[in-house]
């Protein structure tokens, strides 16, 4: 287990150097404090159990995963808004935007119908592009349940908007 003494050591000599990296693969000041500071939470919430011969690559291979996922999760919203721009580019006749009106309505009114947990889960993990692992530790709940959840959601989801059509 690691005390607070130990944690205190490793992240005074180790937290500039880990955001120092994370910004040269980022160039963005606020990305690799963030960053480092989440190597150091999960640290510190995991409780790991630091072995000073390897703690330093412990730290900069969780840095370089962090960065990698946050790169990806940056990457996929940047494609979300590209095709966006393009798909409000075409004009869409009056009837296709209020059948889009009506789905949309549709969908809103599906997610209301489900239990509000149900609910926060699905769109924590669609629309925030949580983890399952992220999404069970914050409701204290297990993957394994966080799958149940979506998949039960998909398949209400898909019956409702089937209904619609």
């Amino acid at each position: 287990m690691l005390s607070k003494e130990e944690f205190k050591i490793v992240y005074n000599e180790y937290f500039d150097a880990i955001r120092d990296f994370v910004f040269y693969h980022c160039g963005n000041s606020e990305t690799a404090s963030d960053i480092a500071q989440d190597v150091f939470m999960k640290i510190w919430e995991n409780q790991l159990k630091l072995d000073n011969s390897r703690i330093k690559s412990l730290l900069y291979r969780m840095a370089t995963n962090m960065y990698i996922d946050d790169f990806r999760r940056r990457l996929v919203h940047v494609e979300y808004e590209n095709y966006i721009k393009t798909v409000n580019n075409v004009e869409f006749s009056p009837e296709e935007k209020m059948i889009f009106k009506d789905l949309v309505t549709a969908y809103s009114k599906a997610l209301e119908q489900l239990p509000d947990r149900q609910r926060a889960v699905y769109l924590m993990s669609r629309e925030e592009g949580l983890k399952y692992a992220e999404i069970a530790d914050t409701f204290g709940i297990s993957v394994k349940m966080v799958e149940k959840y979506i998949g039960s959601t998909v398949k209400f989801l898909k019956t409702q908007l089937i209904q619609y059509k």
